[in-house]
């Protein structure tokens, strides 16, 4: 059973699947409600064009859909917007079913193609402004990268005014209703998607927003969740809201923000935040604060982070590691964009004191700029020592406001 074949336009039909029990996603999203591999089949009155595939455990669902709507022979094009396997997974017997039809996908999707079925397939490559005629539908392509793959593209249906949109406006919710005014209340799953699948592409979800007004949009049509019908224009506003810089929803402008967060097991390490935070707020145009790891959880931790142009992390050494906290801190980042953040370490420490340096190397892999090194002090600071935390609060905080830093030779 596959269920009746929902209609998102004149002759335009959701081919996908559902997958109710799935309960995670990505390993890092949790899938309370399911989810669904959205693909949808086009017909104009020159061919057949299918707009992605499904998950390869759930082919056969995606065939009998297709099969009720078209004959394989009439299918001229093969459009994916993303390559990832839950959209490409029955994309090798499509293509084996229907060998006449000409696949289209981004031109950074090519490699990725290649690595995927391991073999040579011939395809076409799609950049903004490349358009496909089915006779009466003129289907338009945009190139939107690292959404949230590099090989992402959306395509506009014209006649229809029907947005495909990739990952873009998705959510994990599985609901065989389909569409937003018709299924439960997936206001949470939305928002969630977007906070851990496109939050760290800020930047490139306003460049695609940007791409996306030059349309009419009466539908969007993503890859994933129900299909977005009524009033559309609502769900790109919570997009264009979601990803304005952290600090504007602060109100806070012509100030830069540097965040101070540590763990004390003895109060060394935090009489030295005490005096980095000091140091920092100390420089004009700069809104210095410290947080206690102990007591942040993990949202308020991403918050944080985000709004942050300079992070300082301390942490005591502790058999030889840093704190877990510490560590949990940075595993945040992959939430947001890191790279262009000013970054720093430090620490108190009894016996051998690894853990700035641990810190420090970690951060250098997140992309952070570390323009200085490792703050390191034995036991409890002196007063000469906690002279010098003040001042390295003060440097990091005057690279972050602009200051140029000589580079050692």
């Amino acid at each position: 059973m596959v269920g009746k074949i929902a209609a998102l336009g004149e002759n335009v039909h959701f081919i996908g699947a559902f997958d109710p029990m799935i309960r995670t996603f990505d390993i890092i999203m949790k899938t309370a409600n399911g989810s669904s591999y959205n693909s949808y089949l086009v017909r104009g009155s020159e061919g057949v064009c299918v707009m992605d595939t499904v998950k390869k455990e759930f082919s056969d669902h995606f065939f009998k859909r297709l099969e009720l709507l078209c004959e394989y022979e009439e299918i001229r094009y093969i459009v994916l917007h993303h390559l990832e396997p839950d959209h490409s997974g029955a994309l090798d017997e499509l293509m084996q079913r229907a060998p006449q039809a000409k696949l289209i996908i981004s031109g950074r999707a090519v490699m990725m193609l290649k690595a995927l079925l391991k073999k040579d397939i011939e395809f076409e490559i799609a950049n903004t402004g490349k358009t496909i005629s089915l006779g009466d539908k003129t289907i338009e392509f945009l190139s939107t990268p690292f959404l949230h793959w590099p090989d992402t593209m959306s395509s506009y249906l014209h006649e229809d005014q029907i947005l495909f949109s990739g990952d873009v406006f998705g959510s994990h919710y599985y609901d065989e209703r389909l569409f937003d005014d018709e299924v439960g209340d997936f206001s949470y799953a939305f928002k969630y998607y977007y906070q851990h699948i496109m939050r760290p592409f800020k930047q490139y979800v306003r460049q695609a927003l940007d791409l996306y007004q030059q349309f009419d949009i009466s539908l969007i049509a993503p890859l994933h969740g129900p299909v977005l019908r009524t009033n559309p224009q609502n769900y790109i506003n919570k997009y264009e809201l979601w990803s304005q810089d952290a600090k504007a929803h602060k109100n806070i402008e012509g100030k830069k923000i540097l965040s101070v967060f540590y763990m004390s097991s003895y109060d060394n390490t935090l009489a030295m935040a005490e005096k980095i935070t000091q140091g920092a707020d100390a420089v004009a145009g700069m809104i210095a604060s410290m947080y206690d790891l102990a007591s942040l959880e993990e949202q308020n931790m991403i918050d944080l982070l985000e709004e942050s142009d300079a992070v300082i992390v301390g942490s005591p050494t502790i058999n030889g590691d840093a704190v877990k906290p510490a560590w949990d801190l940075l595993a945040c980042m992959p939430y947001l964009e890191s790279a262009g953040k000013v970054g720093a370490t430090f620490g108190s420490y009894g016996w051998t004191g690894e853990a700035p340096d641990m810190l420090h190397d970690r951060m250098q892999w997140l992309k952070f700029r570390l323009p200085v090194s490792p703050l390191k002090i034995k036991l409890i600071p002196t007063d000469e020592e906690l002279k010098l935390c003040e001042a390295f609060g003060r440097e990091v905080a005057e690279i972050a406001m602009g200051k140029m830093v000589e580079l050692e030779l």
